[in-house]
């Protein structure tokens, strides 16, 4: 039991390390996902987004040091964690619906009837 619960959280580790290795796509990233960069917060994120917007996306990881307050030692530091193409490195959430609440006594009474 012991050597099994060591293989889970050793499955568990590397999955969750092959994740954090994937980078942050500049073009395609949420907010969230750009704050979830080292150095970057609400108001750089945005930055980052309203740059986007407005030049059509990023040709280059380069281009970043154009977004106002981030500068070469941010670009430096970030490099690794970010591209302009692929996939962003964290889906964004899918919004469901809940499920529709059954009355119990409604069900019981409904298969009742069927019997």
């Amino acid at each position: 039991m012991k050597m099994m619960k060591m293989m889970f959280a050793l499955v568990t580790f590397l999955s969750l390390s092959f994740s954090a290795m994937a980078a942050v796509n500049l073009n395609t990233a949420s907010q969230a996902e750009l704050e979830a960069l080292s150095g970057i917060g609400p108001v750089k994120a945005q930055a980052i987004m309203d740059y986007r917007k407005k030049n059509g996306g990023f040709k280059s990881v380069d281009e970043l040091e154009k977004v106002n307050g981030i500068g070469h030692a941010t670009l430096e530091k970030l490099r690794k964690d970010i591209s302009v193409n692929g996939k962003a490195a964290v889906a964004a959430p899918v919004a469901t619906k809940p499920a529709k609440a059954v009355d119990a006594k409604k069900a019981n009474d409904t298969k009742a009837k069927a019997k």
